[in-house]
């Protein structure tokens, strides 16, 4: 009996240190609840809508009233003849943002590290973060305005040195690149808040010795910053490969039409136009829960190999 009560008594002291670490800092896990019923309500609790991929969906019916159709949303999936089209254009929007837009706020960073100039320093961080916070119907608004083929400042400009005017936003092979731009003008400076974060974490001793080996500014961005940068460079990169496939789908419905749709149409613009303008709630989920397990593959993929090729992953 004195063994199992020592035992028991052992178990209980690592439940009684547990305890007592959450007592003491009590006042961090109620700041907690909050995120976490943000995320039990509006993140998990959603989730139970996904079943809406294998039901023929009824608003009247409702989710136990509706027919189970198993699989039959996703083959109206695969078998829609615009879906390598949507997917194609998800996939090079997703590429191009990763090629251009991902490395800017690195970019950023570094130059704004090298600035030495306080009030130089302060002031182009402001202007450059600043456009973050423009809500994106006025960016759209501002993107149509900048192009309009009338009176538009870029159109008035090519008349000036001769061209003829352009209808941009018109034209499928000028939508990406309008895409891309002004998504790198709105985000490069508050995505860049990170990276700059991250520099300050790096020891001043590591440049110092960088100095006593001859090492100028350039090789020490070189060989002590980028380094430094790495881990958050690594994790960032991860999320946003998981996010390939959740195009910024908002600012496509604002700036893309009919004649764009080659180039511009995306899954979750085509998600959206089925789900809200057609009813059709069992396809678009169906696509929905297909981007989002895409998604889950890439980032599992992704953290693999950061892990393999550098050490450094989100797990």
């Amino acid at each position: 009996m004195k063994a199992k009560e020592r035992d028991v008594s052992l178990k209980r002291k690592p439940f009684k240190k547990v305890m007592s670490q959450i007592y003491t800092d009590r006042q961090l896990y109620i700041m907690l609840i909050p995120f976490l019923l943000f995320y039990a309500l509006f993140v998990y609790k959603p989730m139970w809508g996904l079943q809406v991929a294998f039901k023929d969906y009824n608003i009247f019916k409702g989710m136990s009233g509706s027919e189970w159709v198993d699989f039959k949303n996703f083959q109206a999936v695969f078998g829609n003849p615009y879906f390598f089209r949507i997917l194609r254009n998800t996939l090079l929007i997703s590429f191009y943002s990763l090629v251009f837009s991902f490395p800017m706020p690195i970019i950023l960073a570094l130059l704004l590290n090298e600035v030495r100039n306080k009030k130089f320093k302060g002031t182009i961080q402001t202007f450059t973060y600043l456009p973050y916070f423009i809500s994106a119907v006025v960016v759209c608004g501002m993107v149509t305005s900048f192009l309009s083929p009338s009176t538009g400042i870029v159109n008035i400009i090519l008349d000036k040195l001769g061209f003829d005017k352009v209808y941009f936003l018109s034209k499928p092979q000028y939508f990406r690149t309008i895409f891309i731009l002004q998504a790198i003008w709105q985000n490069t400076g508050y995505s860049s808040i990170v990276y700059i974060a991250a520099l300050g974490g790096i020891d001043m001793e590591l440049y110092d010795a960088a100095k006593v080996d001859g090492c100028g500014r350039w090789k020490q961005m070189l060989h002590v910053t980028l380094p430094g940068l790495l881990p958050t460079i690594v994790t960032l990169f991860i999320i946003n490969v998981g996010n390939v496939l959740n195009v910024n789908y908002e600012k496509i419905i604002l700036l893309y039409q009919p004649a764009t749709y080659e180039t511009a149409d995306v899954i979750n613009s085509y998600v959206y136009r089925l789900g809200i303008e057609q009813s059709n709630y069992g396809v678009s989920t169906a696509m929905g829960l297909f981007n989002s397990a895409v998604g889950f593959v890439l980032v599992y993929i992704a953290n693999k190999m950061s892990n393999k090729i550098n050490g450094t992953g989100l797990w």
